[in-house]
C-alpha cells in the first residue's frame, strides 16, 4: 500500500510540475529570463545553483515556507533545502514550481501544454526549446514555430505569411530577442532576425500579458539566445532545400485586356494556371558555433557564424531573372557573472543580406518565354543590419532585484546597387502589352532622391525594472523609452512621368467620355505623375507601469496592474503631429489552484492594450505626396524616349490626389486622437490527467475600442464649414489625409477663415459618413498534451473562432496594403459602405496536431498536421459617381473618392455593368487547407558526448495546393467604371490569386560536441 501510494504521489507531482512549466510568470512577461518558486519549511535556507555556469543564490523561505528566485537565465538548476535537492529547467519568461515534500527527486523539462497556466500567472504562453523545434517538421523561422500555438493562423501571402494572433492583423505583433524589442515599427510587418541555430528557446504569447508589456494587440514572439557555460560545447550544421525534391507549384497569370499579347502565348487569353518546369531554386545554409568559459564560473562566450547560398531562376510574362544571396550572418553572446548578485550580458547580431539579381526583359512576341532572353541587367540589393543589446541584472537583496537594459537596432530597408545609368532624363514608357519603350531603365521605374541617405530604421531602447517581494506580494515597477528613427528618400517616376499606351476601344469610350478617342488612332495614352519628398522621421514611445501579484490565500493569486503609454510622432522638421501622454491600460487577473497540487487550475484575466502609431504614418502623412492621372489623344512618338508627341486634347477630367506642399503639422491628426487600443477577456481552466496527459479549455473575447486610420475626403468638412458660417474656408488648405478614430466626431485644426490662423473645430460624423471602426474576436480553444517521455509525445489544439468587423487592422489583406494604420479602408465615407463582415484572418475552425515517436535509440519520427477552414472574400470595385463624396468641393474628383485609381470599396459592377453595393465577406469562402508534414531523423551518439544527426523533412506530403485567395477586384479600372452600363469588367475576378505551397523537402546534418 505505501509503495503504491508513494508512486502515485511521485507521478502526480511530476505532472503538476510539468504543467506549471508551461506558462510564463506574469511578473516576467517581457524579458528573456525565468523564475523558480515553491514551498519549503518556514525560514529555511534555500539555494539555487545553475548547473551549467555555477552561478548560485541563497535566500530564506518566508514564514509560510514560500520562496521565489527571480530573473534567472534560461537553463538547468539544482534547488536545495534541508538536505533535499530538486533538478529543474527554467524556460524563457516562465515560472517553475518546486515543492519539497516527501517524494523522490523529480526532474522536469519544459512542457509545451498550450492552455494551462501555473498559479503564479494568468498569462497564455507557450515555450519551445531549440531541440524541440528541431525534432518537428517545421520551417526554420520564428513565424513557422509561432503557428504551432493555438489561436494563430497564417496571414496573407502579401505580407510573407506572418502569423495572425487571435483575430489581430499580422502587423500588430511584437518580436523580442533577449528581452529587447526588435519589431520594425515602420509598418510592423517585419522584425530583425536571429540565425536559427543560435536560438535557445522561443516563447509565444497569445494573451493575458501583464502591465509590464504593451505595444501589441496580437501576440508576442520572444527569443532567447544560446549562451556559454562552464563546458565548451559547439557544433556545425548544414541545411539544404533542393528544387529537385519539391513539387511544381502553380503560378497565376493575370492578363490585361489592353495588352493584346500574341494568342500563341497562352491557350486562354485572360487567365490560366501556369506551372513553369524551368523555375528552379536551391536554398543552402550552414553554420559553425561554439561556446564555453573564458574564465570559469565568471565569464562566458557563445558565437555562431552562418553562411548561406540561396539561388533561384524565375520566368514571368514580361521578364525573367536569376537571384542569389550569399551574405554571412552571425551572433555573439557574452555573459559576465560579476558576482552571485550581479550579472552583465551583451548580445550582438548581424543579419545583413545582399541579393544579386540578373533581369532579362522579354520582347513583345515572346511573353512568358520559359528561358532567359534579352540583354542581362545586373543589380544587387542590400537589406538587414545589426542589433546590440546590453543588460544588467542585480540582486540587491534577497527580495529586491534591479534590471537595466539598453539596445540599438539598425535595419536597412533596401539599397539598390545598379552599375547601369538611371536614365533620369528618360520618362517611363510602356506599350499596351507592358513592354518597356525608349531609353529609360526599367529597373528604375521610380528614381529616389540621390541626395537622401539610405532608407533605414534605427531603434534605440532603454528600460529599468525593479522587483520587490514583500510577504505575499510581488510588486514590480518599471520605465522604458524607445526612439525610432526612419529615413525615407523622396521618389518620382523616371524622367518625372509615366506613360502607358492603351489600345483604343471600338466604342472610343474613355475615362467617362463617350466617343472620345480620335478616329483612326489605334492607341491613346495614360499619363501619371508622382512626386514625394525626402525626410528623417522620429517616433518616441515611453511607458511606465506598476503591478502586484498577491497570493491572497495558499491556492489563490490575484493580479492587478496599470500601464501608462505615451506616443509622440514627429514630422521631418521635428514637430509633433501626434503627441498622446499617459494612455492608461489596466490589467487584472486571478488564478485558483483548485486542488492545491497544480492538478487543476481555473483562471481569468482582463487587459487593455495599446499599439503605437507606425513611423510609416510619419512618412506618408507629413511629407509632400502628389499623384495625378490624365488621359490623352496624341500624334506621334519620340524616337528616343518613346513618349507621345503632340498630346491633346485631354480626355475627361484629371484624377488628382495629394498635394505638392507639405501639410501644416497642426492639421494632420485629430486633436483628440485616441491611439488604437483593444480590450481582452480570457476565462479558462486546465486539468492534469493520468499518464502524463493534460487538457485545457479557454474562452477568449477581444474588442477594439478606438480604431485608428486616416481619412482623406474634404467634401464633408467643406459642407460643415459652409453650414456653420465659415464662408471663406478653402478645403485645399487641409492635409491630404487626417489621422482619426473613424466613426467618431472629427476634432480638427483648420484655416477656417482663410487668414492663415488655425481654428479648432469639431465636425460630426454625419458629415463624414464613416462607419465606426469595429473588430471583435470570439473563440473557444481546446488543447491537450502528452509531453515527450523518451518514447513518444503528442500536442494538439482545436479552436473555433469568429472574427468580424469593419476593418482588419493595421494592414489590408484583401488588397495587400501594408501601410500600417493608414489603409484605404476609411479614406472616404463611401469606402465604409457595406464594410462590416467577416474579416480576412477569420478561420472558423483550426485543428493542429504535432508530435514525435522514437522507433529506437537511433531513429525518430516527427509529424505536424494542420487543418483550417478557408478565409472569406469580397467583391471589390470603385464607388459609383452617385455617392455623396465622389467629387471634391470644387466639383472635380480632387478631394473626392472618385480620385482613387485603385478599387477600394464594396461597390462593384454586376454582370450588366451596373455598380451595386455589397458587403465585406459576400464573396465565396475559400476551401479548407490541409497540410501534413513528416520527418525522420537518424541520431548517432559518438564517444565523448558527440552526436551526429541526419534528418529529412517533407512539407505538405500530399501536395495539397489548395486555393487560398482569389482575385477580389471586379471592376477593371476607374476610367472604365465611369462609363455607362456595359463597361469593362476585370476578366481575372474570382480567379485564384494564391495557392497553398507545393510539397517541398529539406535535408540537414548536425554535428554537436
Amino acid at each position: 500500500m505505501n509503495n503504491k501510494f508513494n508512486m502515485k504521489q511521485v507521478r502526480r507531482s511530476a505532472i503538476a510540475v510539468a504543467v506549471g512549466m508551461c506558462f510564463a510568470s506574469m511578473a516576467y512577461a517581457q524579458n528573456a529570463d525565468g523564475t523558480i518558486f515553491g514551498r519549503a519549511k518556514a525560514k529555511e535556507s534555500v539555494q539555487v545553483v545553475n548547473t551549467e555556469t555555477g552561478a548560485s543564490r541563497t535566500i530564506e523561505a518566508d514564514k509560510d515556507g514560500s520562496f521565489t528566485f527571480t530573473k534567472l537565465p534560461v537553463g538547468r538548476y539544482k534547488v536545495t533545502t534541508g538536505g533535499k535537492t530538486r533538478e529543474v529547467s527554467v524556460a524563457i519568461g516562465s515560472g517553475t514550481e518546486v515543492k519539497f515534500d516527501d517524494v523522490a527527486t523529480v526532474t522536469v523539462t519544459a512542457s509545451r501544454t498550450r492552455n494551462p497556466i501555473d498559479v503564479s500567472s494568468t498569462e497564455s504562453n507557450t515555450v519551445f526549446s531549440l531541440a524541440e523545434i528541431q525534432a518537428l517538421p517545421v520551417g526554420r523561422n520564428a513565424t513557422a514555430v509561432s503557428l504551432l500555438a493555438p489561436g494563430t493562423v497564417a496571414g496573407d501571402a502579401a505580407f510573407g505569411n506572418l502569423a495572425s494572433f487571435s483575430g489581430a492583423s499580422v502587423a500588430e505583433n511584437g518580436y523580442y530577442i533577449n528581452g529587447f524589442d526588435v519589431t520594425n515599427m515602420r509598418n510592423f510587418t517585419n522584425y530583425s532576425s536571429l540565425p536559427f541555430d543560435a536560438i535557445s528557446q522561443q516563447q509565444i504569447k497569445t494573451g493575458g500579458y501583464g502591465a509590464e508589456f504593451g505595444r501589441s494587440l496580437g501576440g508576442v514572439v520572444s527569443l532567447s539566445t544560446k549562451r556559454g557555460t562552464n563546458t565548451w560545447k559547439g557544433g556545425a550544421s548544414a541545411y539544404i532545400t533542393p528544387g529537385w525534391a519539391s513539387a511544381k507549384g502553380q503560378t497565376v497569370i493575370n492578363r490585361d485586356p489592353n495588352a493584346n499579347w500574341p494568342a500563341t502565348t497562352l491557350a486562354n487569353p485572360s487567365y490560366t494556371l501556369f506551372s513553369p518546369s524551368q523555375n528552379t531554386f536551391k536554398n543552402l545554409s550552414y553554420n559553425v558555433y561554439a561556446g564555453g568559459p573564458i574564465v570559469k564560473d565568471k565569464l562566458f562566450v557563445f558565437g555562431l557564424l552562418e553562411g548561406r547560398k540561396n539561388t533561384s531562376d524565375t520566368y514571368g510574362g514580361s521578364s525573367s531573372g536569376t537571384a542569389s544571396a550569399e551574405t554571412p550572418n552571425g551572433m555573439m553572446k557574452l555573459d559576465w557573472q560579476i558576482s552571485d548578485d550581479h550579472r552583465l550580458e551583451f548580445t550582438g547580431i548581424s543579419n545583413k543580406r545582399r541579393t544579386s539579381n540578373v533581369t532579362y526583359l522579354n520582347p513583345d512576341d515572346e511573353k512568358y518565354a520559359l528561358r532567359h532572353i534579352g540583354a542581362p541587367q545586373r543589380t544587387s540589393t542590400d537589406t538587414g543590419g545589426d542589433v546590440e543589446i546590453l543588460k544588467y541584472t542585480g540582486y540587491l537583496t534577497e527580495n529586491l532585484t534591479l534590471t537595466a537594459q539598453y539596445g540599438r537596432l539598425y535595419s536597412l530597408q533596401g539599397r539598390l546597387n545598379d552599375p547601369a545609368d538611371y536614365g533620369a532624363d528618360c520618362p517611363a514608357v510602356y506599350s499596351p502589352s507592358l513592354t518597356p519603350l525608349g531609353c529609360w531603365n526599367p529597373l528604375h521605374f521610380t528614381i529616389r532622391d540621390l541626395k537622401a541617405p539610405d532608407d533605414s530604421d534605427t531603434r534605440k531602447g532603454k528600460r529599468v525594472d525593479l522587483e520587490w517581494i514583500v510577504g505575499s506580494h510581488t510588486i514590480r515597477a518599471g520605465y522604458d523609452a524607445q526612439d525610432f528613427i526612419s529615413t525615407q528618400a523622396g521618389v518620382t517616376y523616371s524622367g518625372g512621368s509615366y506613360f502607358r499606351y492603351l489600345n483604343m476601344p471600338a466604342s472610343r469610350n474613355i475615362n467617362g467620355v463617350v466617343g472620345a478617342g480620335t478616329p483612326g488612332n489605334a492607341e491613346y495614352v495614360r499619363l501619371r505623375v508622382y512626386q514625394a519628398t525626402s525626410g528623417e522621421f522620429v517616433a518616441k514611445n515611453d511607458a511606465m507601469y506598476i503591478e502586484d501579484s498577491w497570493k491572497v490565500a495558499k491556492n489563490v493569486l490575484l493580479y492587478g496592474g496599470i500601464r501608462s503609454e505615451s506616443f509622440d510622432n514627429k514630422t521631418a522638421d521635428g514637430i509633433s503631429f501626434v503627441d498622446r501622454k499617459n494612455q492608461l491600460a489596466p490589467r487584472f487577473g486571478a488564478a485558483w489552484d483548485v486542488n492545491g497540487d497544480a492538478s487543476m487550475k481555473v483562471y481569468g484575466n482582463f487587459g487593455r492594450y495599446y499599439i503605437p502609431v507606425a513611423s510609416n504614418t510619419n512618412i506618408r502623412a507629413t511629407r509632400s505626396e502628389y499623384q495625378s492621372e490624365t488621359y490623352y489623344n496624341f500624334v506621334g512618338k519620340d524616337p528616343k524616349t518613346g513618349a507621345p508627341l503632340n498630346l491633346g486634347p485631354q480626355i475627361g477630367q484629371a484624377i488628382i490626389s495629394g498635394s505638392l506642399s507639405s501639410p501644416n503639422p497642426g492639421t494632420i491628426a485629430d486633436t483628440k486622437l485616441k491611439p488604437m487600443n483593444q480590450d481582452e477577456y480570457i476565462l479558462g481552466f486546465q486539468k492534469a490527467l493520468a499518464k502524463n496527459w493534460s487538457m485545457g479549455v479557454k474562452a477568449v473575447y477581444r474588442k477594439v475600442n478606438d480604431g485608428m486610420d486616416d481619412y482623406c475626403a474634404t467634401t464633408g468638412v467643406a459642407k460643415w464649414a459652409m453650414d456653420n458660417g465659415y464662408k471663406n474656408f478653402d478645403p485645399h488648405s487641409m492635409a491630404s489625409c487626417i489621422l482619426m478614430n473613424p466613426g467618431r466626431p472629427l476634432n480638427l485644426m483648420i484655416d477656417a477663415n482663410d487668414d492663415g490662423k488655425l481654428v479648432q473645430v469639431t465636425v460630426p460624423n454625419s458629415y463624414l459618413g464613416l462607419a465606426k471602426y469595429e473588430r471583435t474576436y470570439k473563440a473557444l480553444e481546446l488543447s491537450m498534451e502528452r509531453p515527450f517521455d523518451g518514447k513518444w509525445g503528442l500536442s494538439g489544439s482545436y479552436v473555433y473562432s469568429v472574427n468580424k468587423g469593419t476593418a482588419e487592422g493595421y494592414v489590408q489583406s484583401d488588397l495587400g496594403q501594408e501601410d500600417a494604420g493608414i489603409t484605404q479602408d476609411f479614406d472616404f465615407g463611401s469606402f465604409t459602405d457595406g464594410a462590416y463582415g467577416t474579416l480576412p484572418n477569420n478561420r472558423t475552425h483550426a485543428l493542429k496536431l504535432y508530435g514525435n515517436y522514437a522507433l529506437n535509440d537511433n531513429f525518430r519520427l516527427g509529424a505536424n498536421l494542420t487543418v483550417a477552414s478557408g478565409r472569406s472574400t469580397s467583391c471589390i470595385g470603385y464607388v459609383p459617381t452617385t455617392v455623396p463624396d465622389y467629387l471634391g468641393p470644387d466639383g472635380t474628383t480632387n478631394g473626392g473618392s472618385g480620385a482613387y485609381t485603385s478599387a477600394s470599396s464594396y461597390y462593384c459592377l454586376n454582370a450588366q455593368g451596373t455598380s451595386v453595393l455589397g458587403h465585406r465577406g459576400n464573396g465565396p469562402t475559400m476551401p479548407w487547407t490541409k497540410s501534413l508534414d513528416l520527418n525522420i531523423a537518424y541520431i548517432l551518439k559518438l564517444e565523448g558526448g558527440r552526436t551526429l544527426t541526419l534528418q529529412a523533412s517533407v512539407f505538405n506530403v500530399f501536395n495539397s495546393q489548395t486555393i487560398t485567395m482569389v482575385n477580389q477586384i471586379r471592376d477593371y479600372s476607374r476610367a472604365e467604371s465611369k462609363l455607362p452600363t456595359g463597361n469593362k469588367l476585370n476578366p481575372n475576378y474570382g480567379y485564384p490569386a494564391a495557392f497553398q505551397g507545393a510539397r517541398s523537402a529539406s535535408f540537414s546534418a548536425r554535428y554537436e560536441f
